[in-house]
């Protein structure tokens, strides 16, 4: 099982959060059905649980899914004290080597007979008393193994780390955008508007084509893809052919910021999009390499 944390969409008004979360649950479904893979989803106040036969796929579609914070898999038991530590210790067992420093991170929401503190507690010393023998301690600084302990009212889940998401708005609750992809600052710019909830229609010169193909595209598998012919007039032109054919609110250019007020007169009224006007190209590339990396 997955435990999925979303945090921006979590501070919207209940009607708003109730929306933004079942396009979230879509997207996530949306990355499993291109893959042909089963799961199934169900969800908690700020969580979503995934359940799916391989968790190392799973969580590498999850982390795709805009919204998505961070991704852990996890062990569900029933929040009994007894339980919580049997299962802990049987985990940790091949996790801790001898002289190992550790933690115990334990979260608690809903009413328990002990608090986060006590259940920490608590469970170091159970780790420390089982494996004497290893000279184990206990570092809530900088431990070299860190253990999980989240109880959510009647089921807890135990996990050892996190993998992180790429956080903002699931995609399809903001508006719908055309976006010129010729490099890595076209596409870091469409994944920056991706990341803001915008539908984002690619239009791909040849230079950005393998930055659509292996690394955008898996961030939507809804994404459309054209083509742009040779030379500034015809990429013009198929910008603003495709995006009045897909009603686009606005379009998303690569530009400098020398580059960025000629821009405007020659587009006119038409929205126009930057996002990584202030950026150098230095910036531009460390960023990217990141976003690839996400996507895996």
């Amino acid at each position: 099982m997955l435990l999925v944390r979303y945090g921006e969409l979590a501070l919207k008004s209940p009607p708003v959060r109730r929306e933004f979360e079942s396009a979230l649950r879509r997207n996530i479904l949306d990355q499993f059905v291109r893959e042909g893979m089963a799961a199934r989803l169900r969800s908690d106040r700020g969580h979503l649980y995934v359940e799916a036969d391989d968790p190392e796929a799973a969580t590498r579609l999850v982390r795709r899914v805009f919204g998505v914070t961070s991704v852990s898999v996890v062990h569900e038991v029933p929040s009994d004290r007894e339980q919580i530590r049997d299962r802990l210790l049987a985990l940790a067992e091949p996790r801790l080597p001898a002289g190992a420093s550790f933690a115990v991170r334990a979260r608690r929401t809903g009413q328990h007979p002990f608090t986060s503190q006590e259940l920490a507690r608590d469970l170091g010393g159970d780790i420390l008393e089982r494996f004497a023998d290893r000279n184990l301690t206990v570092d809530l600084d900088r431990p070299s193994v860190e253990l999980f302990v989240e109880v959510r009212g009647p089921r807890t889940y135990l996990y050892f780390d996190r993998t992180d998401g790429p956080g903002g708005l699931p995609l399809g609750v903001a508006g719908h955008l055309v976006a010129l992809v010729d490099g890595p600052r076209g596409a870091l710019g469409a994944f920056m508007m991706m990341k803001r909830g915008c539908r984002v229609a690619l239009v791909a010169a040849d230079p950005g084509e393998p930055l659509v193909r292996n690394v955008l595209s898996r961030f939507d598998p809804a994404a459309t893809v054209d083509r742009v012919p040779p030379g500034p007039e015809g990429r013009a032109r198929s910008l603003v052919e495709l995006a009045e054919r897909c009603r686009a609110d606005g379009v998303v250019l690569p530009l400098g910021v020398d580059e960025f007020a000629t821009a405007r007169v020659e587009w006119g009224d038409r929205v126009l999009f930057s996002p990584t006007v202030g950026l150098t190209d230095e910036e531009v590339d460390a960023r990217w390499q990141r976003v690839a990396m996400l996507a895996g």
